[in-house]
């Protein structure tokens, strides 16, 4: 049996380019949360169509959080500025949404409060332990995700009557996973931090 190294060129890995689909995406959901924020403004939170203009803007920009990841991880064009700009983007478009629907009396202050200390929290201590290891976003990371995009989107949208009820339910179901999430991260933090007895 012959070896390949002989005939077969090893194959050589450049450096990754800063501009590429990955961090191109972050950068437009960046772009498109002031894009996000005036319109949520001209809608007043009492114009259906504006309204409906501002969900569909968040929900792609949401989305482009997905695709970016998963492109990002597929191609091997994971960047130390997308790992920056990545989590930095979110936290910009989920903090406006929250703040513009605390602003116009859709979602209590407490509540938008809570979460953007949270976020900004967790991702401080992220850059507190990063010499010591890395907190990876865990499942129940990703569910409290999901559900803050299902709730601001179902806040956004001019829901009839009869479903507006469900919103504050989806939140307080994304409150109570942030905070535990929020709890589970810190333990991590804190393990990571520990001093070990070989060391």
């Amino acid at each position: 049996m012959t070896e390949a190294t002989d005939s077969t060129p090893a194959r050589v890995v450049g450096p990754v380019p800063l501009l590429n689909a990955a961090n191109a995406l972050t950068a437009l959901r960046l772009v498109l949360v002031p894009v996000f924020a005036a319109t949520v403004v001209v809608s007043a939170m009492t114009h259906a169509g504006w309204q409906i203009a501002a969900c569909l803007i968040f929900a792609f920009a949401s989305a482009t959080d997905l695709v970016d990841g998963w492109i990002a991880r597929r191609f091997g064009l994971v960047t130390s500025v997308g790992k920056v700009a990545d989590p930095i983007a979110d936290k910009a478009l989920t903090g406006a949404a929250l703040v513009l629907l605390s602003w116009y009396d859709r979602l209590p202050w407490w509540v938008t409060a809570l979460i953007l200390v949270r976020e900004l929290g967790i991702t401080a201590m992220r850059f507190w332990v990063i010499r010591h290891g890395v907190i990876a976003a865990s499942r129940g990371g990703k569910i409290k995700t999901t559900l803050q995009i299902i709730a601001i989107a179902w806040y956004l949208w001019p829901m009839p009557a009869a479903l507006a009820p469900v919103g504050p339910w989806i939140m307080g179901a994304a409150v109570v996973v942030t905070v535990a999430t929020g709890f589970d991260y810190l333990a991590q933090a804190v393990r990571l931090r520990r001093p070990r007895p070989d060391a």
